[in-house]
């Protein structure tokens, strides 16, 4: 489970770094076109929020397993260690079962809004809500490899260890 999780994780943060920088590259087009042209394209400002609905999904996926989301410890570092780790699981039960709700909820919305056209991209407005499926299954398998890690005492090793 580690060697797949570990290239989820990664390909994750490859998938996420290429959004930024296309994004990036996308919204920096659209000022020389405005500012520099005087002629904007009308499709940047939408490929930009359809991308970043991507990269972050995925960045926010990535940062269960390799635990650089936020997260408040204070309590669960507070308590003895048998506590601690109950609490842990507990945590990482409450992260697995919201990646299940948002991989239902983001099907849903895949579903319900495909037949939608954004505008000025022509891609299904569904398209835009693949992210939420896609990476809360993602979330919901990281956190039960966080979940089995801590029932053998052990941790989920990050990536750049």
């Amino acid at each position: 489970m580690s060697v797949l999780s570990r290239f989820l994780s990664r390909m994750s943060l490859w998938f996420s770094a290429f959004g930024l920088v296309m994004m990036t590259a996308i919204i920096g087009w659209q000022v020389v076109a405005r500012y520099l042209l005087a002629n904007a394209p009308a499709w940047a400002e939408q490929a930009a929020l359809f991308l970043m609905l991507w990269f972050i999904l995925f960045a926010a996926a990535a940062g269960v397993r390799e635990g650089f989301h936020i997260r408040l410890s204070i309590l669960q570092d507070s308590l003895a260690e048998g506590r601690r780790q109950l609490m842990a699981i507990a945590c990482h039960a409450i992260v697995g079962a919201f990646g299940i709700a948002m991989a239902y909820g983001g099907a849903q919305l895949v579903v319900e809004t495909w037949e939608h056209t954004i505008p000025t991209l022509g891609l299904p407005r569904g398209l835009s809500y693949v992210p939420l499926a896609v990476a809360g299954v993602i979330i919901a398998f990281f956190a039960g490899e966080h979940i089995l890690a801590e029932r053998k005492g052990s941790k989920v090793e990050p990536l750049w260890s």
